[in-house]
């Protein structure tokens, strides 16, 4: 296996409510409802690895259609994807930056450290540059990224401050990356709580949910190393928790993902195409529950 290729696919795509804190530091965590009011709906983009690339071709759809949630809600691959779209980028704009990033953009291996390959620094850089350092709560659309607190197990919701920090500790899956330290705690990826935030839009306002699920769960065949062992490890777990939280959401997108693995950047387009098509199929969905919000 390519070392380096499997951590890229981690990296770029990474990938729950036990407890959430309010606190005014870099970035804030905090369960208060959005300025102004319940949101109508919340968009909430699952975890999956490379498979997150296919929130992309959701986007595109939803733009299209004139959707334009109320809020987004990420975890791991979808706090990537939905803060650069929280921000102000199209879809079309995501895609290009998708099709063309390097992997040392985003990758940044460190050896001799036991608690992980990758320290996340050149992620929680590439999203601050491209959204131009904006802090969260300058967002163009209210945005939140989840995350799991290492020390206490809890849930964290990062909704203002550093985006690209928050991106960072949502996807730091752990073996793969070295835990994110913020304050005197430190965080590892959302997915381990909650893969697709469904409850976390609820908490905060959002009276209609559609949710995006990238997880394919277990893949077929036996893992053949460490890497492979990992991720499908974290897959099954993924699933389990998945199934449970899709009960609390309006509208499911299932891009049909189940051939594709977590690390396949060479299909990129593909996934992409495969969201735009699972959206297309879940439009007459999404338009009831948002008529009746």
């Amino acid at each position: 296996m390519d070392r380096r290729r499997f951590l890229n696919a981690a990296v770029l795509a990474g990938g729950a409510v036990t407890s959430v804190a309010a606190q005014a530091q870099s970035p804030a965590r905090a369960a208060s409802r959005p300025t102004g009011g319940r949101a109508r709906w919340a968009l909430v983009l699952g975890g999956g690895t490379a498979r997150g690339l296919a929130h992309i071709g959701v986007l595109k759809v939803l733009q299209q259609e004139g959707l334009v949630p109320d809020m987004v809600v990420g975890c791991s691959a979808g706090s990537l994807i939905g803060a650069f779209y929280a921000a102000g980028y199209s879809a079309k704009q995501m895609e290009e930056v998708a099709l063309n990033v390097k992997d040392n953009e985003v990758v940044d291996l460190v050896s001799g450290n036991k608690r992980g390959m990758v320290t996340g620094e050149a992620l929680q850089v590439f999203v601050n540059k491209y959204v131009r350092n904006t802090p969260i709560e300058q967002f163009k659309i209210p945005f939140a990224a989840v995350a799991t607190n290492l020390i206490s197990g809890e849930q964290t919701v990062f909704r203002t401050g550093d985006a690209g920090l928050a991106v960072r500790a949502s996807s730091s899956i752990p073996a793969i990356f070295v835990p994110v330290r913020i304050d005197d705690q430190e965080y590892v990826d959302g997915g381990l709580i909650s893969p697709v935030p469904i409850r976390v839009a609820r908490e905060l306002g959002a009276d209609r949910v559609i949710a995006v699920s990238v997880s394919a769960g277990a893949q077929r065949g036996r893992p053949e190393g460490i890497f492979e062992l990992l991720m499908q490890s974290f897959d099954i777990m993924a699933g389990s928790l998945t199934r449970m939280e899709m009960r609390d959401a309006d509208v499911v997108i299932r891009p049909d993902l189940g051939r594709m693995s977590f690390m396949d950047f060479s299909s990129r387009n593909l996934m992409i195409t495969l969201g735009e098509q699972a959206a297309r199929r879940e439009l007459p969905s999404i338009r009831a529950k948002l008529r009746t919000a």
